[in-house]
């Protein structure tokens, strides 16, 4: 178990403005350790910007960011960089991995940059590269790979650092249906044994499905929040 999950993430009051237009309206939000989250919404509606507020590559025009009772939103770049570094995984679209490397030393990186040696990092990478069935591909470039082998990679450097949060913006969005579906079934089932939060942005709703909770977004505002569904379906059965 990671050690950052004594605590919900939570925003307070997140407005997010770029010049004139307010991308974030005012969103309150608690994500309690270990849950599987999906945020869906319309293009524009503030969906990527709550998830880049709520991972510190953004700070707030206004409002609060806490990981457990530490205030992310008030930190320095640099302490904010530390975090991401820490204690954040990411995974995008298009991987973002670096094409000139190999896929043991892509995962390897967030370790050596957190102080890892470099020996010990890569057996690191080679575990987690095992674990998510690429243990023979470790050699071979992200150029080399599928798309869904090169999203393993970048799933793999997420968790190498064994992150308190997994934020994940589109990550089946370059893959076709069956390979986005294995590869949102690795990320959840992965993030539940190793206790890591998972926050996932996406349009697909048959991605959404394999999270625990579905949050939607609307021109900057909380729309719809199946937990407070699921919380009035049980008092109204109590």
């Amino acid at each position: 178990m990671n050690s950052g999950t004594e605590g919900m993430l939570a925003g307070r009051g997140l407005v997010k403005k770029f010049g004139s237009v307010a991308a974030l309206a005012g969103v309150d939000i608690d994500i309690p350790a270990g849950q599987a989250l999906a945020i869906m919404g319309p293009s524009g509606s503030g969906k990527s910007t709550l998830l880049h507020c709520l991972s510190g590559i953004l700070a707030p025009t206004s409002g609060t960011v806490a990981l457990g009772h530490r205030w992310i939103s008030e930190l320095s770049d640099a302490k904010r960089s530390q975090v991401r570094l820490h204690e954040f995984g990411f995974v995008f679209q298009d991987g973002q991995l670096i094409p000139e490397l190999p896929a043991r030393e892509n995962v390897a990186i967030p370790l050596m940059l957190c102080g890892t040696g470099r020996r010990q990092a890569l057996e690191v990478a080679d575990q987690w590269l095992a674990r998510l069935g690429l243990g023979s591909e470790g050699q071979r470039r992200p150029g080399e790979m599928s798309g869904g082998q090169a999203q393993r990679v970048a799933i793999a450097r997420a968790l190498a650092v064994d992150p308190a949060v997994i934020f994940a913006d589109e990550p089946t969005g370059a893959l076709d249906q069956a390979t986005g579906h294995e590869v949102m079934q690795l990320l959840t089932v992965t993030a539940r044994r190793t206790g890591s939060t998972l926050v996932v942005v996406t349009h697909d709703p048959q991605v959404a499905a394999w999270c625990d909770r579905l949050v939607e977004i609307r021109d900057g505002r909380i729309h719809a929040d199946s937990a407070e569904v699921s919380s009035v379906g049980a008092g109204e059965a109590r």
